[in-house]
């Protein structure tokens, strides 16, 4: 959601970003690679041409923690997102979010607003999935 608003780099490590929590335990699974697609054409050609750097996790955190509130809002919300699109939880994608979360600097209070956002969006994509069946 609004990720096309990054720059071209800061798309680029975003996929490199979502790439890395999305495999923190495993392969993606085919679920995951369909969301890292989705969002590559969110974020438009610059994001549908970048092939994965070899950046750490540390680097890639490190990286957004250095960018303005509104960044890293946008970046952990997204992260938080793709985390929830398959039905199985993941320990250590957890573990990596709270992590994010603390590096980014994001509040308890901020981080509640955020993933309000992300339930919300997620309520509205079933009711449409069930509206469109019946």
């Amino acid at each position: 959601m609004y990720l096309s608003l990054l720059s071209k780099e800061e798309k680029h490590y975003f996929i490199d970003l979502i790439t890395k929590l999305v495999s923190v335990d495993g392969e993606a699974n085919e679920i995951e690679t369909q969301v890292i697609d989705r969002l590559k054409y969110e974020m438009g050609e610059d994001a549908l041409k970048y092939r994965k750097s070899n950046h750490s996790i540390e680097k890639l955190i490190e990286y957004f923690s250095q960018k303005p509130k509104a960044t890293r809002n946008l970046v952990f919300m997204n992260l938080v997102s793709a985390s929830l699109y398959d039905e199985w939880y993941s320990v250590e994608e957890h573990f990596l979010i709270e992590e994010i979360q603390q590096a980014f600097g994001i509040s308890e209070r901020k981080k509640t607003e955020l993933m309000k956002i992300v339930y919300a969006e997620r309520d509205l994509r079933e009711k449409a999935k069930r509206t469109i069946a019946e």
